[in-house]
């Protein structure tokens, strides 16, 4: 049998290409959000706190919505997890034949619904009710049965949509998406939240290389370049010569560090006698140090930032004691730069 023949794109007939009624209609829509969004910036209110320490207060979140809501509250849910609250989605459907099993006491449900009156919620909104689980709803029904049950309600201003027929979901869901935002960076405030527990959750991918800290990628023990104060510099140069940092610490009984010696430190004290003299009258005292905790991407900033080819730079813990050593191969080779 002969197949019918496959129609592409640019056998369609063109219904004519108006760039400019096309770019006036983005900006129509853009503009038409942006409004909604200042809405819902001026009318926050105290109902935001009480929903913060509701949903601070609990175990975990559970975020449910259907439709369009259920796309946006998806993306709610991974923001929460990613940022300190662990949090995840169940949909409104699926719970009422059996997810709702996945909801335990001890854990909050913010749950969305532009109209309030979602019927696929009813289910969750009843479970909560039976077993005693804050509810905290974000609707654009401030006096629907979402609204009713909840025990914070989050009322989104009433604004036009930006389809021009009112009925696609755009600003409403645009205000949830950002409102939901809003709650998960306040939250993070709250509880502290560090770039170095960012990082515990974000380990792959560009972020992950940014969030890589220096502990992760220094030189310890036996790799590290040390010597004594009093040290001759023709030991420190084979020191120096057989760790390959083109660097050495200086270090006294106690793994404080004193000073460094460096390739410059050498050029700058050339002489016959260069080798007859001890660490502690060539070195370089209070050099550019890091803590391990730091980024590596501030050891980074710190090496460019000297302009003097800095390549390595030693960590130091508490009462600067030499803990390891990071150098600026180490953090390109991490993806770090």
């Amino acid at each position: 049998m002969k197949s019918a023949p496959r129609v592409t794109p640019a056998d369609r007939p063109s219904s004519g290409s108006n760039h400019a009624a096309d770019g006036a209609t983005a900006r129509r829509v853009l503009a038409t959000e942006i409004a909604g969004l200042q809405a819902l910036q001026a009318a926050l209110g105290d109902a935001f706190g009480q929903a913060l320490d509701v949903l601070e207060r609990g175990d975990r979140v559970i975020v449910s919505g259907m439709g369009k809501s259920g796309h946006v509250g998806r993306k709610i849910a991974a923001t929460l997890a990613s940022t300190g609250t662990p949090a995840y989605f169940v949909h409104p459907a699926e719970a009422s034949h059996g997810d709702l099993g996945m909801i335990a006491p001890g854990d909050v449900v913010l749950a969305l619904s532009n109209s309030g009156e979602t019927s696929e919620l009813s289910g969750l909104l009843w479970y909560a009710k039976r077993f005693g689980i804050r509810l905290v709803a974000i609707t654009g029904g401030g006096e629907s049965s979402l609204a009713q049950a909840a025990d914070v309600a989050l009322v989104l201003p009433s604004v036009p949509e930006a389809c021009p027929m009112g009925l696609a979901p755009t600003t409403s869901t645009t205000m949830t998406l950002a409102l939901g935002d809003a709650i998960a960076i306040a939250l993070l405030e709250r509880k502290g939240f560090t770039p170095a527990r960012f990082g515990d959750f974000h380990p792959g991918g560009r972020l992950g290389q940014r969030l890589i800290k220096v502990a992760d990628l220094m030189h310890v023990g036996t790799e590290l370049p040390v010597v004594k104060p009093d040290t001759s510099m023709a030991e420190a140069l084979i020191e120096m010569s057989a760790r390959s940092f083109g660097c050495v610490a200086v270090i006294d009984p106690e793994r404080r560090l004193l000073g460094i010696i460096t390739d410059g430190d050498l050029r700058r004290h050339m002489n016959a006698g260069l080798l007859s003299q001890t660490a502690a009258e060539i070195m370089t005292a209070r050099p550019k140090t890091i803590a391990a905790e730091a980024l590596a991407a501030e050891a980074v900033r710190i090496m460019n930032a000297t302009g003097k080819g800095i390549t390595s730079l030693f960590v130091v813990g508490d009462d600067d004691r030499l803990v390891g050593l990071v150098h600026v191969h180490d953090c390109l080779r991490a993806g770090v730069a």
